[in-house]
């Protein structure tokens, strides 16, 4: 039977906003503050008597968050930037503490939070790496033994004698994860500072992430805006918003709730530019259109979707190419498209209308969104990228084959196939 190792119970963090007072220079300055300041911590003690106070110098940062992780968990943690993650971690990690509620930790916790956390920047890699090990409990001997794998994982053996202050972004990253992993602490914390390695490095941390919980039964707590990245890893998520805990539960159900209450669904079928735009490339419109020429933002799995642009040129361009990137719920590029092919080298000013064909049968259901920009390849950038429209394909049961049956992948094309007998 499991047990809980991480138990949080109406936990709630406050700051304050901009209090810090000039000191007075002059003793009659001194006198006036003494006397201003016990009215005005009155009237913030007042504000402070439920969540959202209206004196503005009050930020709650979490807002009474209760749930509890149990032993060999991968707790994914996501929401919006400001949500308060990154407050919850540090909390946990008993950098921070909290205004009220409390926390249970059972176990030793190991924190990646962020890059070179922990680390003294005068000291080597080596020497930060017995450092940390004695932070988290661990003996000479015990380190010893881990040395030399923690090294081959970081890939900085290069500069392991060479103060940390010289390491990049992501050496410091590389070593701070291998050491927190590999020092087997009961639990560990990682916060988005895996983005900032390289994708080689992020699959390898995915890779022990999931070796530590599922083979040596050690907790994970981790938090990432790379949603495919936490689907993959977690058995279940929590979702902050503004502080407040709004949905705990199975990491599929928890990252759809995510995706259907922010993102795409504020963006429409159709977009129009009310105001006239300065810029040599302007787009005046774009649109999702189905075969009988009509605007909409649900189409079935078979039918072709007509993505219409339309836009002017304020002076002659050349090598100007439209691109569009079609993306999927967990923030993948599903595919990209050029106009490119159909443009001659040079395009006059003047207006245009561009479609797009996306064929039918080749969208499996889901939620996908378009993100189109503009430019002169190696030249110039026209339109940076921008999502400009949201769209729900819906599922006819046929997208591999001629049954209703459920396929995986991220489209779902019907390919030409040939089947012949040659005994």
């Amino acid at each position: 039977m499991s047990r809980s190792v991480i138990k949080v119970e109406n936990l709630s963090k406050r700051y304050r906003l901009g209090l810090k007072e000039k000191k007075a220079e002059t003793l009659a300055g001194q006198v006036a503050n003494l006397i201003k300041s016990p009215w005005q911590n009155l009237k913030r003690l007042q504000a402070l008597n439920k969540f959202g106070a209206e004196d503005e110098s009050v930020f709650w940062a979490l807002k009474e968050i209760n749930f509890e992780v149990e032993e060999g968990e991968v707790l994914g943690i996501i929401g919006k930037n400001g949500a308060g993650k990154s407050t919850l971690l540090k909390i946990l990690s008993q950098i921070t503490d909290p205004t009220s509620g409390k926390i249970e930790i059972r176990g030793r916790v190991a924190s990646l939070l962020e890059v070179g956390t922990g680390f003294h920047p005068e000291l080597t890699g080596r020497e930060n790496i017995y450092m940390n090990g004695t932070i988290l409990g661990m003996t000479r001997r015990e380190i010893d033994s881990k040395l030399d794998e923690i090294i081959d994982f970081s890939g900085v053996e290069k500069f392991i004698d060479t103060p940390v202050k010289f390491y990049s972004s992501g050496m410091k990253v590389r070593l701070g994860f291998s050491v927190a992993a590999h020092l087997e602490p009961e639990i560990l914390i990682i916060d988005e500072v895996l983005s900032v390695g390289d994708y080689e490095f992020q699959a390898k941390c995915l890779g022990k992430m999931e070796e530590v919980s599922k083979n040596q039964g050690r907790t994970v707590l981790f938090v990432s805006h790379h949603l495919p990245s936490v689907k993959t890893l977690c058995s279940r998520a929590i979702l902050l918003s503004n502080g407040a805990l709004v949905k705990n539960g199975n990491v599929d159900e928890t990252v759809n709730f995510y995706l259907n209450t922010s993102g795409s669904n504020t963006l429409s079928s159709s977009y129009h530019k009310s105001i006239s735009s300065d810029s040599i490339f302007d787009i005046s419109s774009v649109c999702l259109k189905n075969r009988a020429d009509e605007i909409t933002d649900t189409f079935e799995d078979t039918d072709e979707i007509v993505l219409e642009i339309n836009y002017s040129l304020k002076e002659n361009l050349k090598g100007a190419r439209l691109v569009i990137q079609l993306i999927d719920t967990n923030d993948v590029i599903v595919f990209a498209s050029t106009n490119q092919q159909v443009l001659t080298y040079s395009l006059d000013a003047g207006k245009y209308s561009t479609k797009c064909f996306i064929p039918d049968r080749i969208l499996r259901d889901g939620q996908y969104k378009i993100r189109l920009h503009a430019g002169q390849p190696g030249v110039n950038y026209l339109l940076h990228p921008k999502d400009y429209l949201a769209f729900r394909v819906l599922s006819s049961g046929l997208h591999g084959s001629t049954r209703k049956e459920k396929w995986p992948g991220i489209i779902a094309p019907q390919l030409l196939w040939n089947n012949e007998k040659i005994d």
